[in-house]
């Protein structure tokens, strides 16, 4: 997959086109709205135990069962709507995670209130330098599944009434939302990634 100036995209950003697109257009690049931040932590516990391409081939089928992960709607959700998301065929029926999709919603209004943004909170925890990787290349960032920023995330959202987030999962957050750059060295979506970041106004 190297390309003639030697530039090569990341070694799992297969020919799949969602994966190619969300490669290419979505996944490092920061967020700041905090229906799209909700989105992004729910669909990381969704995955858990599964391939991401699985979530990425139901997304639309989640965001119409959640109502398109408007927080404020979902933490209206009741028994009725847990026991119709069961029956739904096009999303994942883990009850566990149904559930803490939920919890979650309802989460986020807590923290809206406290920090007047979901996003506010959640940038908060953006790594230091000294956290990063030394290099960028595919055989370090693949065994990197998690950092202390994302450990010390993971227990705050816990202690938050959060569901699903482990550290493991807060990374992958993190890497999904633009928190961190983590396609390789060689890949063209680094650069356009980390221009992004860099004139990025962090929200407070």
């Amino acid at each position: 997959m190297t390309n003639s100036d030697n530039s090569a995209p990341c070694p799992w950003a297969t020919s799949d086109p969602l994966y190619v697109g969300y490669h290419a257009h979505e996944w490092g690049r920061p967020v700041t709205s905090d229906v799209r931040l909700y989105e992004k932590l729910c669909l990381e516990g969704f995955q858990s135990g599964l391939s991401w391409i699985t979530i990425l081939r139901k997304r639309e089928n989640f965001r119409r069962a959640f109502a398109g992960f408007d927080f404020h709607q979902v933490a209206r959700f009741g028994e009725a709507d847990v026991a119709r998301l069961l029956q739904d065929e096009g999303i994942i029926r883990h009850q566990g995670k149904i559930r803490a999709t939920i919890a979650n919603a309802a989460a986020v209004l807590d923290v809206v209130s406290e920090f007047g943004s979901f996003a506010a909170y959640i940038w908060r925890f953006e790594p230091a330098p000294a956290e990063r990787p030394g290099d960028y290349s595919w055989e370090t960032l693949r065994t990197v599944t998690t950092c202390d920023s994302a450990a010390r995330l993971s227990k705050d959202l816990k202690k938050r009434g959060f569901k699903f987030v482990g550290p493991t999962t807060c990374y992958a957050f993190m890497q999904a939302m633009g928190m961190v750059n983590d396609h390789i060295d060689t890949c063209p979506c680094r650069v356009e990634a980390e221009a992004e970041r860099s004139v990025l106004k962090r929200p407070t």
